[in-house]
């Protein structure tokens, strides 16, 4: 794909970034991303209260709402954290965004296990090793129950490239259009 962001110029851009070098930077700060977005979520959902028995921990009556939230919350921060990582992808190599594309999709990987993994250990306590009352009720782990909201973040970045390279097309066919007129 040519340099539709210098296509006035008529040169190549003055600095370029070697894809490997997007790519490295994406899965790093999908990691970074992930950690501090699992903070997040895990400040912000709710939890869903447990029963502890001698023998299991089971939730307490039916409460769709915490699960609910927690994963519109995980998801809603995966997709956030998708789009502003895909505009800074491809801020760092304009010209080619398949790298790009490439970049954000591991960065989605590795930010999405990040944020889940972070998210659902804070806080976690070995109930084997603690003694605590029969029928104790406390607040549960949280959880990610909807498996489509871990594809968000992914989702996220690939719709920006995506209008982004369908923008890019416009303007080479606008551009190649005047050309030949």
């Amino acid at each position: 794909m040519p340099d539709v962001v210098n296509a006035d110029l008529g040169k190549t851009p003055a600095r370029t970034r070697k894809a490997v070098t997007v790519f490295i930077t994406g899965v790093i700060a999908g990691g970074l991303s992930g950690a501090a977005l699992g903070v997040l979520w895990w400040s912000l959902a709710p939890r869903v209260s447990v029963v502890v028995t001698p023998d299991r921990v089971v939730p307490e009556g039916f409460q769709p709402q915490e699960y609910f939230a927690a994963n519109i919350a995980f998801g809603a921060l995966g997709a956030l954290a998708g789009v502003f990582m895909a505009i800074a992808l491809v801020s760092m190599r304009r010209e080619h965004l398949l790298a790009s594309l490439a970049a954000a999709l591991a960065s989605s990987a590795v930010g999405t296990w990040t944020m889940w993994w972070v998210g659902s250990n804070l806080g976690t306590v070995d109930l084997e090793n603690v003694e605590i009352p029969d029928s104790t009720v406390l607040d549960g782990p949280l959880e990610v129950t909807l498996p489509a909201m871990v594809l968000m973040w992914p989702l996220g970045s690939s719709v920006v490239i995506a209008i982004m390279a369908f923008g890019d097309f416009l303007t080479e066919r606008k551009h190649s259009r005047s050309h030949s007129a």
